[in-house]
């Protein structure tokens, strides 16, 4: 065991040493641990105080100090992530008696924007797929997808029993084995229609299953395998190559906001289980609204 008050470099060097051996990391995120020490190491010489001497009430001012020179929360939080890993260390060498890092909760991120698309953009996605039997499959999960907002999850999960297209209506089992009454469309109803009287029947063959969509071996369609699909006709669309199957549902909650539908319905449709998580969108709507304002009104 190190005795007490080693110089400041060496602590540093000796928990880079030993988290190399434990978790392999990468040289990148070393040289990430060792710029965020040297960071703290120079805050806490202005104060001539050593590493290993350190209490919760400097860390909590250190941390303060990075607010006022404007750090990023991101950035502050990962600085506190290494010291903590750094002093969960040292107390298991047993060269500290308590954790400062105990109980310190890393700064809030704030939540991110959800990423989502231009109507237009999404009319480019819808028309990509080629009128073949995969592409009237896919063309049919696009539109289900953006018609009814569904999960990903949810939309390869459907199965032929929660359909009704007569009324247009899909009965969504969502998370918690919450079920919800989603509305489809015109279009999404006649492209699933299409579907499921050539293109299905010819996916499934010989074979029997419930599931709505099929791949090209008559299996339920993957998560994963949709998500290629989505990759693919974002770039034959000329789209954005980052799009998920998610930013459909994204771009079903913005548009209908856009459109004027109230949060509460979007909630609904969304199967979110508190309005809080659906309010994010309304920042994406709102963002939109400014502009239209600033680009059209006289006194925008």
């Amino acid at each position: 065991m190190k005795t007490k008050n080693q110089t400041a470099s060496l602590l540093s060097e000796q928990f880079l040493d030993a988290v190399w051996l434990e978790s392999g990391l990468s040289e990148n995120t070393l040289n990430a641990y060792r710029t965020d020490l040297a960071a703290f190491e120079g805050w806490l010489g202005k104060k001539k105080l050593p590493l290993d001497a350190v209490t919760r009430a400097e860390l909590l001012g250190y941390l303060a100090a990075n607010v006022r020179q404007g750090l990023s929360p991101r950035s502050s939080a990962r600085r506190l992530s290494t010291l903590r890993r750094f002093y969960r260390y040292l107390l298991r060498e047993g060269l500290i008696g308590e954790d400062p890092t105990a109980d310190v909760r890393s700064p809030s991120l704030g939540r991110p924007l959800p990423k989502s698309i231009t109507e237009a953009s999404v009319e480019k996605l819808l028309a990509a797929p080629p009128e073949t039997t995969l592409g009237v499959r896919d063309r049919a999960m696009l539109e289900t997808m953006y018609a009814s907002g569904l999960r990903v999850s949810e939309l390869v999960a459907l199965a032929l029993n929660e359909l009704d297209l007569t009324t247009g209506l899909v009965r969504v089992t969502g998370k918690g084995g919450k079920e919800r009454i989603v509305p489809l469309g015109d279009e999404a109803t006649s492209r699933l229609g299409d579907y499921l009287k050539g293109a299905r029947p010819s996916l499934l063959g010989e074979q029997k299953s419930g599931a709505v969509f099929l791949t090209r071996r008559g299996q339920p369609m993957t998560r994963q395998a949709f998500w290629q699909l989505i990759k693919r006709y974002s770039a034959a669309a000329g789209i954005d190559s980052s799009l998920s199957p998610h930013s459909l549902r994204h771009a079903f909650a913005t548009h209908l906001l856009n459109h004027g539908a109230d949060l509460r319905s979007v909630q609904m449709l969304l199967g979110h289980a508190d309005l809080s998580t659906t309010q994010i969108y309304t920042h994406v709507a709102k963002a939109r609204l400014q502009t239209l304002h600033a680009s059209h009104h006289p006194r925008g």
